[in-house]
């Protein structure tokens, strides 16, 4: 009968055959089928994938940037109507200010826009207020211009426009804290 050293020889040449015939195939054949469209149609499945998760990723982050949008609105309607009350701002004015400075850099940041000192800007075309009252005026118009120039984009668009006027906004906020 067979001995164990003829099982192990005939067990090590059905390895060597088996190797050799893997060895045989090129690489790029595994994962296919005999006409080789598997693992095309794998790869185009995932790329359909990726590409529909990242739109709904691009959507899902363009309705939070408008969301803000009116957060910012309803932050700053709040803070006007708190200083009609006492021409001046209360602790908690104060952080409904800071709070609109965040909520504004965020929407900024996701423009893609940064901190510009208005370098290309000439210097008649800068609104600054001279009194805190002015300054809400100021604040409020600018954050309606603001979402109004959100609402213009598209998740698909860049707006220099809403970019310049964040810095505004941004600007106004930080001139109502100095002057608070």
């Amino acid at each position: 009968m067979f001995s164990f050293r003829s099982f192990n020889l005939i067990l090590f040449i059905a390895g060597v055959i088996f190797v050799g015939s893997a060895r045989a195939q090129p690489p790029e054949s595994w994962g296919k089928d005999r006409d080789g469209r598997q693992q095309d149609e794998d790869s185009k499945m995932l790329k359909d994938m990726l590409s529909k998760q990242r739109s709904e990723q691009e959507k899902k982050e363009y309705d939070l940037m408008l969301q803000r949008g009116k957060e910012a609105l309803e932050l700053t309607t709040d803070l006007e109507k708190a200083f009609e009350k006492s021409e001046s701002l209360t602790s908690q004015e104060e952080k409904k200010l800071a709070d609109l400075e965040k909520v504004v850099r965020k929407i900024r940041d996701e423009l893609g826009g940064t901190d510009d000192e208005d370098e290309d800007v000439p210097a008649e075309k800068i609104n600054k207020p001279s009194t805190l009252r002015e300054g809400f005026n100021l604040l409020r118009s600018s954050t309606i211009k603001l979402v109004d120039e959100l609402k213009k984009t598209t998740r698909f668009s860049i707006s220099a426009a809403a970019i310049q006027t964040s810095n505004s906004v941004i600007k106004v906020i930080r001139f109502l804290r100095l002057k608070n």
